[in-house]
């Protein structure tokens, strides 16, 4: 979805609003190797123009498939998102007012707003940093090995307590070097 900043500047009085369906799998897939699929993307929203800058607020739908953190194996991560981005001339950003925070500006190298840019890039953001599939989510058992183990955090600081309150048996001679006595004193 591109659309010039001529045709867009028609759309002062009203928004300008859009329903559509684009299909971002290669560019997704090319900008991160760990999506295995991605289904089309659907994508809702308006354009406010105002002669300072180009408001879109959009909603973003569709299904990725991802590999699961702890087996590889494919899950479908439904992915819902509403996004709002700020657009801006180099123009329209050097006479800006700071009622905007800088580093919520996009700024236009050319004269046209790419659309399918922005929802690849808000998509790629949305992509949790660990993905289970529903098994793996309802397991209480975690995966373990020859030698090696998956900890939960509460039970990783209840074995790191543990240790902290054993004496290593190497050391314990040296424990009676100092008494109860001693540290009274």
């Amino acid at each position: 979805m591109k659309w010039s900043l001529l045709e867009l500047r028609k759309f002062q009085e009203e928004p300008l609003t859009f329903a559509e369906t684009i299909d971002l799998k290669e560019n997704l897939m090319n900008r991160d190797a760990t999506i295995l699929d991605v289904q089309p993307v659907v994508v809702d929203g308006l354009v406010t123009v105002s002669k300072g800058e180009y408001i879109v607020h959009y909603t973003i739908s569709t299904t990725l498939t991802l590999p699961s953190s702890r087996s590889l194996t494919p899950v479908e991560y439904p992915l819902q998102l509403t996004v709002d981005e700020v657009f801006m001339t180099t123009e329209q950003y050097r006479q800006r007012n700071d009622l905007i925070p800088e580093e919520d500006i996009i700024l236009l190298e050319a004269d046209t707003i790419d659309l399918d840019i922005s929802v690849a890039d808000n998509i790629l953001l949305a992509i949790p940093v660990q993905i289970f599939t529903a098994e793996e989510e309802t397991a209480t058992d975690l995966p373990k090995g020859s030698g090696w183990q998956v900890l939960s955090e509460a039970d990783y600081h209840q074995q790191k307590e543990q240790a902290a309150d054993t004496i290593d048996p190497r050391l314990a001679k040296l424990s009676e070097l100092f008494s109860p006595e001693e540290d009274s004193e």
